[in-house]
C-alpha cells in the first residue's frame, strides 16, 4: 500500500475529511469531527496512525513488529502502523476500517444520526 492508496481509502469512508490542523506535514483524516487516522506525509518510511481497541492493540504489537503503540498518541488506544513494509494491504485496510468504526461507535447519538444522513 502506497500514500495515495491509503489516503483514498479513508476518503471513501461515509463522513471522511482530510485536514493538515498540526503543521502542512501530518496529514489527518477525520469523521466528522473525529480523527481516526494520521500520517506525516514527508517522513518515511510511511506510518499511519489508527485508533485501536486497548486489547487488539497489544495484540497487533505482539503479532507484527510492524506495529507499535501509536507515536505521539495514547498508546493505550493508538497503533503506528508502517506500511510500507511486509504487512499485507489486506491488514492495513482493516486496521483503517476498525479505527474508523471504533470512532464512530463513540460518538454521539445526534452525530450518528448525521452521519447516517450523509
Amino acid at each position: 500500500m502506497n500514500i495515495e492508496q491509503l489516503r483514498i481509502h479513508c476518503l471513501a469512508k461515509k463522513g471522511a475529511s482530510e485536514c493538515f490542523p498540526f503543521d502542512e506535514e501530518v496529514l489527518v483524516f477525520k469523521v466528522l469531527d473525529k480523527m481516526f487516522a494520521a500520517i506525516s506525509i514527508n517522513k518515511r518510511p510511511w506510518a499511519v496512525n489508527l485508533k485501536c481497541d486497548p486489547e487488539k492493540a497489544l495484540a497487533y504489537r505482539e503479532k507484527h513488529v510492524e506495529i507499535e503503540p501509536g507515536f505521539h498518541m495514547n498508546k493505550k488506544h493508538w497503533n503506528t502502523v508502517h506500511f510500507d513494509s511486509a504487512l499485507e494491504d489486506k491488514l492495513i485496510i482493516y486496521l483503517i476500517n476498525h479505527s474508523y468504526e471504533l470512532v464512530v461507535s463513540k460518538m454521539t447519538k445526534k452525530n450518528r444520526e448525521i452521519l447516517k444522513q450523509l
